[in-house]
């Protein structure tokens, strides 16, 4: 049990390296050398840091561990959550708060949180019903996302706009740069899916062989893959007050990483390992 327990930590952090060391910083540069708004590029930091929840949570579900991936989609969205609330107090941008975009925002993200809650506490079946009203609901959040962003951001901050512009011309997009990061996209991607394929192992020895419950495997998978959004919340904040002094830049990214990130977690890749477990039993 105790080796098995090695490979656990070394297999997940193994992923949380790749993707804190080379996922995340390789979108970012794609992003930057694209001209992407920090809008946009949280978005896609969202997706980035949400690649160990994707792993971890279909993999269990192909080793018929569905209860796991519930609660590591739980455990990853609340960890997120006080981790972004942890890096806007730290860089001391509350006053991005009083903006009603970030708050829309906030409240989706909450929501993320309280469904999962309720999931678990009635005890709702992890089945193909459930995949269409996640669908449902992550279409309706982004667009909520887009005409919050649209409406408030563009009409109490006028001048965000004029700030991402200059941001935006500082940097001359490179096709070569954006064939290159794009083939380490690929490379990383590779290099996961074998990891993964090994945790998927660790895993269902874990529960099967040793009796550990689905519960405490979701846990612990969801403190280990929510490790890479703490990086990009502090990072993103950190990047826009040095490159523009402008911190509503920052609170604008990494908002839109956390939403981005708890909206894929608990709609689309739940919904994922959904589909996998269902086919794989």
């Amino acid at each position: 049990m105790f080796t098995e327990i090695i490979k656990f930590i070394l297999y997940s952090g193994v992923i949380v390296l790749i993707s804190k060391y080379v996922l995340v910083p390789t979108l970012r540069k794609l992003a930057e050398n694209l001209n992407l708004r920090a809008k946009t590029v949280g978005n896609i930091a969202g997706y980035a840091t949400s690649v160990p929840e994707l792993l971890t949570i279909s993999i269990s579900s192909f080793t018929g561990l569905v209860s796991t991936s519930i609660f590591n989609v739980l455990s990853s969205n609340v960890i997120n959550f006080i981790q972004y609330i942890a890096s806007i107090l730290s860089n001391k941008n509350k006053k991005a708060f009083r903006n009603y975009a970030i708050r829309i925002d906030i409240v989706l993200v909450v929501i993320t949180i309280l469904i999962p809650i309720a999931l678990i506490m009635k005890k709702v079946e992890m089945n193909l019903i459930v995949v269409p009203a996640f669908l449902i609901l992550y279409m309706l959040f982004q667009y909520i996302n887009h005409n919050a962003h649209k409406l408030y951001l563009e009409k109490e901050d006028g001048e965000i706009e004029k700030e991402i512009e200059i941001e935006r011309k500082k940097v001359e997009g490179n096709t070569r740069k954006t064939v290159l990061y794009v083939a380490i996209l690929l490379g990383i991607g590779v290099v996961l899916y074998f990891v993964g394929e090994l945790l998927g192992d660790t895993l269902g020895n874990l529960c099967n062989r040793f009796n550990i419950s689905q519960v405490v495997l979701g846990i612990l998978l969801g403190f280990i893959t929510s490790i890479p959004e703490l990086i990009t919340f502090f990072e993103s904040q950190k990047h826009h007050k040095k490159e523009s002094g402008d911190d509503m830049l920052g609170v604008v990214e990494a908002t839109n990483n956390l939403l981005t990130s708890n909206v894929l977690n608990l709609f689309i890749i739940q919904s994922i390992g959904i589909l996998i477990y269902t086919l794989t039993v």
